[in-house]
């Protein structure tokens, strides 16, 4: 492969602890609930990895290959998750529990003497300048609850996608069957955590973090939550496209 793609605002080139790598945007189709991310990978993928290569999959997608989808029309919103939720502090990346429908999932996940825990944490540590608490707190993968939002898609209005289940798992799977060491990525513009990677992968999660520390993803409708990873030389850089 030759020409990397970025998408808008977004750069090929990212320089990390010496070494330059190339980060290729895969454009796919509209995934939806339970296609198989072995197959999206084999059919995207396989094609242009190479040995030492490593591939980024949106936790968004490895969920909805999982079934991992709530539907509106299954949660009714009760008085904690309506009170709660307007004290949420909103960020550029999104509502989070700020939205209702999130909130009321936050509680049937963590329940309810749980949230209240770490709402009231939250109440008193915001002042002091001391950000996220409540999700530390709350846990069960609520900071990575998406959807109910108007998103680049209508179809995410009334969804909710909750996070993978075991991702450490699915990137081994992927590396068993297809051989592309792999990673699962919760990334915004605003910060990137590294939910799970195959077995014997070339770095620590402090490295594959930065690797996509600006989310090449991107935020929006960009559709390409495939993002390879490779390493090159000056000489070999590849082509860009913005």
């Amino acid at each position: 492969m030759n020409d990397f793609y970025a998408n808008a605002g977004k750069k090929v080139s990212i320089e990390v602890a010496g070494a330059t790598y190339s980060r290729h945007a895969i454009k796919t189709h509209f995934i939806t609930p339970g296609e198989s991310y072995i197959a999206l990978v084999r059919q995207y993928v396989s094609p242009l990895y190479q040995e030492g290569d490593i591939l980024s999959l949106s936790e968004k997608i490895v969920a909805l290959c999982q079934g991992r989808i709530i539907d509106m029309k299954e949660i009714k919103i009760g008085w904690w998750a309506r009170f709660l939720s307007r004290f949420v502090h909103m960020t550029p990346a999104g509502e989070s529990v700020g939205n209702p429908y999130k909130m009321q999932i936050a509680i049937r996940l963590a329940g309810l003497p749980r949230i209240l825990l770490a709402a009231a944490v939250a109440a008193l540590t915001r002042p002091l300048g001391i950000r996220g608490m409540f999700y530390r707190i709350a846990g069960h993968g609520i900071a990575g609850i998406d959807g109910f939002c108007a998103d680049a898609f209508d179809w995410y209005l009334t969804k909710g996608v909750l996070v993978p289940d075991k991702p450490d798992e699915v990137c081994d799977e992927i590396k068993a069957q297809l051989g592309v060491h792999c990673m699962v990525v919760d990334a915004n513009d605003l910060d990137v955590e590294i939910l799970g990677h195959s077995a014997g992968i070339a770095h620590a999660r402090p490295m594959l973090k930065a690797l996509i520390r600006d989310n090449p993803a991107g935020q929006g409708g960009e559709q390409t939550p495939l993002i390879l990873i490779r390493q090159v030389s000056p000489t070999e850089r590849p082509n860009t496209f913005l």
